[in-house]
């Protein structure tokens, strides 16, 4: 199984960053995508969808240190052709894996992923 990674676009607080392409979506459960080194609690995925409607799935952390992860997956929706959605900030308790990193599943390749990093000091 290959793990394509999806880094950080920091938010920089009172400052500006300019729009970030994003990284093109795999096809799960052959492929996966992963935020290593992640802050759950600081972090929103933007997600574009160009082609059919399409489920994103964030998923349940192992144990440990994920002591919520019975609460299972989360899955949202994006919909087809110009779907946008933003998900997030996560809790970690739920979605960290043992390596601390976060685990991201797309139905197609037609979508993009930005993770983007809140800044704490904001």
């Amino acid at each position: 199984m290959a793990t394509t990674q999806i880094p950080y676009s920091n938010l920089v607080p009172n400052g500006n960053l300019a729009q970030p392409a994003g990284t093109t979506t795999v096809v799960a459960p052959t492929d996966n995508m992963q935020i290593s080194n992640a802050f759950p609690e600081l972090t929103v995925l933007r997600v574009v969808n160009t082609g059919v409607e399409q489920d994103i799935t964030i998923k349940a952390g192992d144990h440990p240190p994920a002591l919520a992860a019975g609460q299972g997956d989360l899955v949202v929706t994006v919909a087809a052709t110009t779907g946008v959605q933003f998900i997030g900030p996560f809790e970690s308790g739920r979605f960290v894996q043992s390596d601390g990193s976060m685990l991201i599943e797309a139905e197609t390749a037609d979508a993009t992923i930005t993770a983007f990093k809140i800044p704490r000091n904001t």
